[in-house]
């Protein structure tokens, strides 16, 4: 009898020290951001950024920032707390909200934009190229149509800029609009710099980052321009190691206090 008991004790300590050990998935949000016209937007600004980043309250915010151009708006910000990298110093939700938190919270930045300068220049030159190109009027017209669209759309939902909006699937879908015709008419031909193609280098680093903290029950905070948002959640909706997040209920929390 003895022995069966302490075979009992046995199984039922086995079994509590495995669910102890069942890995716990880390918690992933996607921030969309309005970049410049945050320091502007009567709701959406940079007092609201501040409000809900702290609200989040992540262990990694894996930003819109270049891997290469990191460590220098780091150094300008220890320095004198002042960002004077080109490309960070375009993106106000860092130099006035993420990187002044970092002195109040405990969150680590990780650099993840698949940007690069040479990529950008040449993309411009192609688009300048193709707008003037008289054998893509068709191509041209159809893309810009598709802008005026989204455009359209997205006034005649009185929502402009309105953080609740900007986090549905209805704000993506708008957005698509637009974005959809751009990809198919000059993602190839405009190389690393195409909408799938630099989404897919976005989310790489993202990737990367994720599969470095697998399974550590870490909260990640994505930030980046709003319409990278429907590509990345496509895609993170593909894996069973994380829980995508909503950001709805973040956002009532700051408005309630």
């Amino acid at each position: 009898m003895r022995k069966i008991i302490v075979l009992l004790l046995l199984i039922s300590a086995v079994s509590c020290s495995e669910k102890e050990q069942k890995p716990m998935k880390n918690e992933v949000l996607i921030l969309g951001t309005i970049h410049g016209r945050h320091l502007t937007d009567s709701v959406y600004n940079l007092a609201y950024l501040d409000k809900l980043v702290r609200e989040i309250n992540p262990d990694f915010i894996l930003a819109e920032i270049p891997p290469d151009r990191f460590q220098a708006a780091v150094n300008g910000f220890q320095r004198d707390d002042s960002i004077s990298e080109p490309r960070v110093m375009r993106f106000p939700e860092y130099v006035d909200v993420i990187f002044p938190l970092t002195k109040e919270m405990d969150f680590e930045i990780i650099p993840t934009a698949g940007w690069t300068k040479p990529m950008a220049d040449e993309r411009s030159a192609k688009l300048r190229a193709i707008s003037k190109d008289s054998t893509r009027i068709a191509d041209w017209t159809a893309y810009t149509e598709a802008r005026k669209r989204s455009d359209s759309v997205y006034k005649a939902t009185g929502r402009v800029n309105d953080p609740h909006f900007i986090h549905t699937d209805t704000y993506d879908s708008i957005q698509d609009i637009a974005l959809q015709v751009y990809n198919k008419l000059f993602n190839v031909e405009l190389g690393l710099g195409g909408w799938d193609n630099i989404n897919i280098a976005h989310y790489w680093n993202i990737e990367k980052a994720l599969e470095k903290h697998r399974y550590s029950g870490k909260r990640f905070l994505i930030t980046y321009g709003a319409g990278h948002k429907s590509w990345f959640i496509r895609e993170l909706r593909k894996r069973d190691d994380i829980e995508l997040l909503e950001m709805e209920p973040f956002l009532k929390a700051i408005e309630k206090k």
